[in-house]
């Protein structure tokens, strides 16, 4: 563990929030390619904002239950340095597309209860990260919800790999939340928007300089 907490801006779309994100410290950044989230981007866009990320920022690709040939398409296109599997993915479909793409797997796992946290055994022997995200109402969307989950369920834990806390943050919770836990990293995203999929560089710039101070 860092003594800094690293941040994730997620969802990105445009060069304006992904200048921001950048010049404010993130140290990933995330694009969506999941076709019903509001952040939703296709890889050519993807590509245009990767060329101008700096290679001490990972870009992370976001998917939701995709099948092999959409990663595989999605990577010949546009630079991706981790892949997030955000939706019902095995432990056996985790290492599977390790594997094959041959990248760092991030495994969210959605949290409501404690029972929620049974599979992370699991997923710590196949997958590179961890990220702990809120079980959302709608079961339409998979995260970026803006709902966070009891913090205390995570409270006193270790993993055997580094991982995230998502699920509902923003400039305002994130300092009692890592008053609470350790994580790696964290991880935004409608906490940083002025709406539903419109992110705001000024809330990227104070989100980041919440966590980093």
């Amino acid at each position: 563990m860092t003594n800094v907490t690293r941040v994730k801006i997620c969802g990105l779309k445009d060069s304006e929030n992904l200048s921001a994100a950048i010049e404010a410290g993130a140290d990933y950044i995330g694009f969506v390619f999941y076709p019903a989230s509001p952040r939703n981007i296709t890889p050519e866009s993807a590509a245009t904002l990767a060329d101008k990320v700096p290679a001490r920022v990972k870009i992370v690709g976001l998917f939701v239950d995709a099948p092999d040939e959409l990663i595989q398409s999605t990577l010949a296109i546009t630079r991706l340095d981790m892949l997030q599997l955000h939706g019902d993915e095995s432990p056996e479909r985790v290492a599977a597309i390790r594997q094959r793409f041959g990248l760092p797997v991030m495994k969210a796992i959605r949290v409501g209860d404690a029972k929620d946290l049974e599979p992370v055994p699991a997923f710590e022997k196949t997958a590179d990260w961890l990220l702990f995200d809120a079980r959302p109402a709608d079961a339409t969307l998979p995260g970026g919800t803006g709902e966070t989950f009891d913090w205390g369920l995570l409270a006193g834990k270790r993993f055997t790999k580094p991982w995230m806390l998502s699920g509902g943050l923003s400039m305002r919770n994130v300092p009692q939340a890592l008053s609470v836990l350790h994580p790696d990293a964290v991880d935004v995203s409608s906490g940083v928007e002025s709406a539903r999929g419109v992110k705001d560089a000024a809330k990227i710039r104070e989100f980041i300089k919440a966590v980093k101070n």
